[in-house]
């Protein structure tokens, strides 16, 4: 038997574990996904806005893959610093594929970055979705206006998020800390920056037409801002330089909100361009505002700074400028790059392949595709690892390795306790009169597993 550690349940970890268990050359296969919340599904449950309810159905294909009688999911093992380090889990598994994302925000590198009222979208985006290392923060709480710094989908999620009625999310499963301070919020401005052109920004279509559809907001963007861009005069298309497909649509999009008149909504969305933050500004010791300079193309596909500058009133500042990964605890680590060293999904230390450890996901290629992207890079990741069963299997590992993490005073919750999360989860929101409603907080998901813990 291949006795296979996959860690980190979202799409990559889950993508990996079907891949393993579905191939013939090693018929014998049993896979463990460790995850260090009880709960599994990684970004799709904690990074899926919650309106967005047929992304999230994508949970239901990842559940029948955790389901398979040759893969336990196993929730509450925590891997790392405080946890099992990778000396230790190959004493228990054959292989170990690294499968834990890119959990580190980019900085501004600006003054005033870390002002309170100044947040990562990432923080936002885990108060909304209920993760329980999100910090209790009211966020939206005494703010008129926000500036959302990016111009990618998260962003836009955000951006989306806080100019919709709490009504609107009632529906969803937002915890209903967040749901009550939304339903306060004084936030009326959204301002979503950025510091190239619509040309160039990484929202797909989809997501950048939903802010247009807002049934309480409006989107306003300055026909100043387009003018910089080299292909807004070129509504051809027939430019030098062709531009994606994606890229002309989303241009498209935006060419026709600019100048529209005022529709009085209660809220608006205002997209702005070529501004690039410079400091963010600070009243009563927090923050209240952004100074921006004004970029323009410098012909290369990037932006030089015009030395002309423009200050947006803001209590509230989420950036949302991208991700790094993480130093894996006892992995090696390529800084510049933000990923774990490998060749085909191998981990390389001292440039030669570590037997039995293995990458997959953001960690492996950088924080880079969308939820599809990780089956192939998963199964490029398998194929190597099944190329090496043979040599992997001669070293004897745990017998039983769950009961070995049980007996080094782990807690993990398999998934009978993730079953009775989700049993908890929709009690809650009975209770509320709501559908299913996240459990926001480490002791309510840990008493909701309760005795399922040990099964």
């Amino acid at each position: 038997m291949l006795r296979v550690a996959v860690v980190g349940s979202g799409p990559s970890g889950v993508y990996a574990a079907q891949s393993l268990v579905q191939q013939s050359r090693v018929p014998d296969v049993r896979v463990h996904v460790l995850d260090r919340l009880p709960c599994p599904y990684g970004l799709v449950r904690y990074g899926v806005a919650p309106d967005h309810e047929k992304i999230k159905s994508l949970q239901k294909n990842l559940r029948t893959v955790l389901e398979h009688e040759r893969i336990d999911f196993i929730g509450n093992v925590e891997v790392g610093t405080h946890g099992l380090d990778p000396e230790r889990l190959l004493e228990l598994y054959h292989a170990v594929v690294y499968c834990v994302g890119a959990a580190k925000d980019r900085r501004l590198g600006v003054p005033g970055e870390d002002l309170p009222g100044s947040h990562s979208a990432t923080e936002f985006v885990s108060w909304y979705s209920a993760h329980p290392d999100a910090s209790g923060n009211g966020f939206v709480l005494g703010a008129r206006s926000a500036v959302v710094i990016g111009v990618g989908n998260v962003a836009v999620d955000v951006a989306r998020i806080l100019a919709r009625g709490a009504e609107e999310l009632r529906a969803t499963d937002v915890p209903q800390a967040a749901l009550g301070a939304l339903a306060v919020s004084r936030v009326r401005e959204v301002h979503m920056v950025g510091r190239r052109g619509p040309s160039q920004a990484k929202f797909t279509t989809k997501e950048l037409r939903e802010l247009g559809s807002l049934p309480a907001a409006e989107v306003v963007v300055e026909p100043e801002d387009l003018a910089l861009d080299p292909a807004y005069a070129d509504p051809s298309g027939s430019a030098p330089t062709a531009l994606p497909a994606v890229n002309r649509r989303n241009l498209d999009v935006v060419r026709g909100w600019a100048g529209q008149p005022p529709q009085g909504q209660d809220r608006r969305i205002h997209l702005r361009f070529f501004l690039r933050p410079v400091e963010l500004l600070e009243h009563g010791g927090r923050v209240a505002g952004v100074r921006f300079e004004r970029t323009v193309p410098d012909g290369d596909g990037g932006v030089r700074g015009t030395g002309r500058y423009e200050e947006i009133e803001a209590q509230l500042v989420l950036r949302a400028v991208g991700y790094r990964g993480v130093p894996p605890a006892g992995l090696p680590f390529d800084a510049e790059h933000g990923t774990v060293p490998h060749t085909g999904g191998r981990v390389l230390r001292d440039g030669v392949p570590s037997p039995g450890e293995y990458v997959a996901g953001w960690i492996k290629r950088g924080p880079t595709g969308v939820i599809g992207t990780n089956r192939p890079c998963a199964k490029e990741t398998v194929a190597s690892l099944l190329d090496d069963a043979a040599m992997l299997t001669l070293r004897p590992v745990a017998a039983d390795p769950l009961a070995a993490l049980r007996e080094s005073g782990h807690q993990p919750v398999p998934w009978p306790g993730w079953m009775a999360i989700e049993a908890a989860e929709s009690a809650l929101g009975l209770t509320l009169g709501r559908r299913s409603v996240k459990i926001a907080d480490w002791p309510g998901l840990l008493s909701a597993a309760g005795g399922a813990t040990h099964v």
